[in-house]
């Protein structure tokens, strides 16, 4: 079973190609095809690898992002890289969906009304939504009638207690369906399954704080297999340090910028997802690499960062371990959480009263998917990959499979 992946995203688009037998594999098997487009202003870079070696590349200017999803999606069976001979032989199609609101719950085929529900939800990420939307129309003008499959990064934490889900405002709020949805639950979901996997343990029977720190960062707690709390909220804007985005903030600084300098809600729109967290203090970077660079040369304010970033993860690993009881494992993930020692360094060293102590060698020479805990310490610590694009074709393969055998048992 051919499986194709779009994962949509702000200023790029990324898609895979794996290619499935009768049974999923125990490990994630690579794509056999990965492109990627990032778009800046109107060029879009364009990067192909194959599983067997193959390599494309190339700059185009684009007359719409849906023009450049095309040519994307042309290499699959055409040009220098391609690994199938049309795109008929594609199977099934499947998209990180960033809010699926409370209607979508699990992995679903995509259908007029999905469609409709996302578009509706577009109201509370904007920018993904629609985005998402316009792959998924990509690939019904590429590949014609292909089934695809909608994964919603909000689905794991739609169990949360009301207690964790309902904000402390007016309770007008929550009956108009503002609440605390949370965000990256394909990779929260991936990441609890591997560490339970990677520990020999069964997944119901760990407390976990799983970690995803990239350019957009939250953190879960996931106690019997579940999310019970999450750092992100509403937005994907609430909770850790990011990027470019500040995390939680008192909101009294906002009506206080409001009412001083006028500021209106594009403005403030802009200045908290795109201006601040790392970018902001810095002034430097939003990349972690470049700040941990900085600081070897003396740069104050990309100190200062660094310091705020490991300072709110840590008071947050607390809070989610608090509301678990415990913790039996933290796992870190995502392009920070992968690559960056120091940041798991400096974050773990304050983690001791919990009975966490890191491998410095380990730490230092991790590979993905690993134990970076000394052998005394009571709570695992790993690095996992992660693994979107996997994980929505595991639920491609499921659902396609599910309905083949529906259909063989109606004949």
């Amino acid at each position: 079973m051919k499986i194709l992946v779009l994962n949509s995203g702000s200023s790029s688009q990324k898609s895979c190609l794996y290619d499935l037998g009768e049974s999923l594999p125990e490990d994630p098997p690579a794509p056999l095809w990965q492109g990627e487009i990032e778009f800046d202003g109107t060029e879009a870079s364009l990067r192909i690898r194959t599983s067997q070696g193959g390599h494309f590349e190339e700059k185009v200017r684009f007359e719409s992002r849906g023009r450049a999803t095309a040519r994307l999606l042309e290499q699959l069976w055409s040009g220098p890289a391609c690994v199938i001979k049309s795109h008929s032989e594609v199977d099934i199609v499947g998209h990180r969906i960033v809010n699926g609101g409370r209607s979508y719950l699990e992995p679903s085929f995509v259908t007029r009304e999905l469609k409709a529900a996302i578009e509706k939800a577009a109201v509370l990420a904007p920018l993904h939504n629609r985005l998402e939307l316009d792959g998924i129309k990509a690939i019904e003008e590429q590949l014609g009638p292909v089934s695809q499959v909608a994964v919603f990064d909000t689905a794991f934490h739609s169990h949360l207690p009301e207690s964790a889900a309902v904000y402390p405002g007016p309770y007008e709020w929550y009956e108009q369906g503002i609440r605390r949805f949370g965000f990256h639950g394909i990779n929260h979901q991936y990441c609890a399954g591997r560490a339970a996997q990677l520990l020999r343990k069964e997944l119901r029977s760990l407390r976990l704080v799983t970690c995803h720190l990239g350019n957009g960062c939250s953190l879960a707690a996931i106690r019997d297999g579940r999310s019970v709390d999450t750092t992100m909220g509403f937005t994907p804007l609430e909770g850790l340090m990011m990027g470019t985005r500040s995390g939680s903030v008192d909101p009294g600084i906002l009506t206080y910028l409001m009412r001083s300098r006028n500021l209106g809600g594009e403005q403030m729109d802009e200045m908290l997802n795109k201006h601040s967290g790392l970018l902001g203090i810095s002034g430097i970077s939003g990349d972690m690499r470049e700040i941990v660079a900085a600081m070897a040369q003396g740069n104050a304010r990309s100190k200062l960062a660094f310091d705020i970033f490991v300072h709110r993860l840590i008071s947050c690993i607390g809070s989610m371990a608090a509301v678990l009881g415990g913790m039996d494992a933290l796992v870190f993930t995502a392009g920070i959480g992968e690559n960056s020692p120091e940041v798991r360094e400096a974050a773990c060293s304050s983690l001791g009263f919990l009975g966490l102590a890191l491998d410095p060698q380990q730490n230092a020479k991790v590979t993905a998917d690993t134990e970076i805990s000394s052998a005394e310490s009571r709570v695992h610590v790993l690095v996992v990959r992660a693994q979107e694009d996997w994980a929505i074709a595991r639920e491609c393969w499921k659902l396609a499979s599910a309905r083949i055998r529906s259909s063989s048992q109606s004949v």
